[in-house]
């Protein structure tokens, strides 16, 4: 029979640690630590606090940014995972000498780093620049669509919101009749605690609205009619992607041709990408000419996809001298390479109704699957689909 080592889990085992040692050369995290430390000049930071005399120490704005941008690159996004890290992870620790910054402090440092940010950006860029990182032959300008923390219900002109506030009272005085109505009779006490909370939930709703709409004003629009505002996040936009439609940003960020160095990034509220060419190439500029670098785009190549494309874009290019290329929405239909591409997509289509056994291009309940214990759908995509109404039947 065979035997096996006694495996005994309740004992302790105490390792020392040398936070210096787990930084290795050669790594990502060795070369943000030596950069912060040796490279940027983050005097910046010092007329954020005014501590010289009173109040306690501050976390050093060093340690914060190398935990910050570190947690970054390992897709780390949340104040509290940030918090979690430099408490549970070794290389967090060593990046911050195990000081284990609260998560208000990251989000506050996060979030009020807008001046700084650009000095350190183009420093950055400079070293960049000194180690021939970038070759400045050609750039390429791309973005993607991310969500915000906000519902695109609560999202309109100024007409629609009054319009869903007179809706939500409506529904409130309705909820508050049929609550006295039933007042005389016998309802159960959970019923009406029900309706009262419905009802004082679609209040709040409707004083929200009506406290926003006393402070804003409509968004202007390009062709004089409005933009849609929204309550929670004005600064974001509703805008179209693949799954659907969003709340959200569109960030936007110009990569060197070289090594991929992004020479701009930059967030911006808008649904489309065709108003947002033009600040990114004069965002760039700046920081070139920041650098010594005068007209840079009169000696590089500029790509973009055809969301940038428009009339206006390709002339502000022409006018100013620049290389751009950038591709119309209908380039595929005149580039023979995709003459085939309706045929296989055709094709495709034919060799899923052969597969599902259907005659229809869309989908039928034998794609979806039920799940009784949780009693929610799952789509052929693999996400949960459910019912935000109520279902009711007639006899």
């Amino acid at each position: 029979m065979a035997r096996y080592k006694d495996v005994h889990y309740d004992q302790d085992k105490f390792i020392p640690v040398s936070f210096h040692k787990q930084i290795l050369p050669g790594t990502f995290e060795y070369t943000l630590s030596y950069l912060i430390d040796h490279e940027l000049d983050l005097g910046v930071f010092d007329t954020r606090y005014c501590n010289d005399e009173t109040g306690a120490p501050a976390f050093d704005p060093a340690v914060l940014l190398k935990i910050v941008i570190y947690a970054y690159s390992r897709g780390i996004t949340s104040s509290r995972k940030i918090e979690q890290a430099c408490r549970e992870n070794i290389i967090f620790m060593a990046l911050s000498a195990d000081t284990q910054p609260h998560f208000t402090t990251i989000a506050d440092f996060i979030s009020t780093m807008d001046e700084q940010i650009v000095p350190l950006f183009r420093n950055v860029l400079m070293i960049c620049a000194e180690l021939e990182l970038i070759g400045g032959d050609m750039f390429a300008i791309d973005g993607c669509k991310l969500p915000s923390n906000a519902s695109k219900s609560w999202s309109g002109t100024k007409a629609e919101l009054k319009k869903k506030q007179r809706k939500l009272e409506k529904a409130a005085r309705a909820l508050l009749r049929r609550h006295r109505d039933t007042d005389a009779e016998a309802v159960e006490p959970e019923q009406a605690e029900r309706e009262e909370q419905a009802a004082s939930a679609i209040r709040a709703k409707a004083r929200k609205i009506q406290r926003w709409l006393k402070d804003h004003d409509d968004k202007p629009g390009k062709r004089g009619k409005p933009k849609k505002s929204n309550i929670t996040d004005n600064e974001s936009a509703k805008m179209m992607i693949g799954k659907g439609v969003i709340q959200g940003y569109d960030a936007v960020a110009c990569a060197d041709g070289k090594h991929q160095v992004i020479v701009h990034g930059e967030v911006f509220g808008e649904a489309q990408e065709h108003d947002l060419l033009q600040p990114m190439i004069e965002r760039t500029d700046e920081h070139f000419v920041a650098m010594g670098h005068k007209d840079i785009f009169r000696t590089t190549r500029l790509t973009a996809d055809s969301g940038f494309y428009n009339t206006a874009n390709v002339t502000h290019l022409y006018e100013n001298g620049i290389d751009g290329y950038l591709p119309d929405i209908g380039f595929r239909k005149r580039d023979p390479r995709f003459a085939d591409t309706e045929r296989y997509r055709a094709r495709y289509k034919k060799d899923r109704r052969a597969h599902y056994g259907t005659k229809t291009q869309q989908y039928t309940a034998k794609d979806f699957v039920y799940d009784e214990a949780s009693h929610t759908c799952i789509c052929p995509a693999g996400k949960k689909l459910y019912s935000n109404g109520r279902v009711t039947s007639e006899v």
